[in-house]
């Protein structure tokens, strides 16, 4: 698979206490993936989708560190711009992003970016999606009209991204072709089914999404065209 560099910088390595100053950890005390047997490649995933569909979720079951939430109660004040149809029992939004990070094999870090859901935080998609290998959209059949502005935006910017459909419970299942024909979505675009709470499940969509970013890379040619 190719590589893809993102324009995230990989943190630098911690000193070790008691060491020489400015001297990085060795590797067995530094959590650096740099020292994992070569140069580090660290890639930008975003994690979009309509409100309630399960972004933050996802995000905390995959990440390797404690992620960040930027996540606020609902109010009073926002019920009328807040459309909580289908997901009556949620009680927080995120108003920013959420962040965490994966190392998908050695060598290969994700860094995790959830955008937040309503239309009035959708100033700062632009700023997330800069350097952004790809996307996953994920999908509440409940509300699947709700993915259709995650999916105009990546299509629109040229970001390769894959639709998961998240199963909560008590939700008709529909088959990932329905799925696709219901958004109207291109042969190539990979919809998958997934469970966001489990950790294994949001592992195979990153996997699909880095392999299906790196075959869009190969056929667009390195310089986009």
């Amino acid at each position: 698979m190719d590589s893809v560099r993102s324009d995230l910088p990989v943190t630098a390595a911690a000193p070790v206490p008691g060491s020489a100053p400015g001297r990085a950890a060795p590797a067995a005390q530094s959590g650096d993936p740099r020292w994992r047997g070569g140069p580090a490649v660290a890639v930008k995933i975003l994690v979009a989708g309509g409100f309630g569909a399960g972004k933050t979720t996802l995000v905390g079951s995959v990440s390797e560190i404690r992620p960040l939430r930027t996540e606020e109660e609902l109010s009073e004040l926002g019920r009328p711009v807040d459309d909580t149809a289908g997901v009556e029992t949620k009680r927080t939004t995120t108003v920013a992003m959420d962040f965490g990070r994966i190392d998908l094999k050695p060598g290969l870090a994700l860094y995790l970016f959830g955008t937040p859901g309503q239309d009035r935080f959708w100033f700062v998609w632009d700023e997330l999606a800069r350097g952004a290998l790809g996307a996953v959209v994920l999908a509440d059949t409940r509300r699947l009209a709700d993915c259709f502005p995650s999916v105009d935006f990546f299509e629109q910017r040229g970001i390769p991204f894959l639709v998961a459909v998240n199963c909560f419970e008590g939700s008709e299942v529909f088959a990932p072709e329905e799925v696709r024909d219901a958004l109207d979505l291109d042969p190539d675009i990979p919809v998958v089914l997934c469970d966001a709470r489990l950790r294994e499940d949001g592992k195979e969509i990153l996997v699909a999404l880095v392999e299906h970013a790196a075959v869009r890379r190969r056929s667009v040619g390195p310089a986009g065209r």
